[in-house]
């Protein structure tokens, strides 16, 4: 059954898609997809244009859930 991500409406953890990774409401697209492809130094404009059917709103609600995520791991001292 899917749910949404807390605080996240566009947010979407459903364990019949994509195995249950945080999704972008109404695509397969995963949050883990969109970090990944920043990090590899894709820019938004080049993301949304590889993925017509994903928004910005979608990009950026999935960047506030990963920086959330996050943001949930103390740190641990050196």
């Amino acid at each position: 059954m899917p749910n949404e991500a807390k605080n996240h409406p566009l947010i979407r953890i459903d364990p019949a898609i994509m195995v249950g990774k945080p999704c972008i409401a109404g695509t397969r697209i995963t949050v883990e997809l969109i970090v990944l492809r920043f990090a590899e130094g894709y820019t938004q404009a080049e993301i949304l244009a590889d993925y017509p059917h994903l928004t910005a709103e979608g990009v950026r609600a999935a960047l506030e859930f990963a920086a959330e995520l996050a943001g949930r791991f103390p740190e641990k001292a050196a």
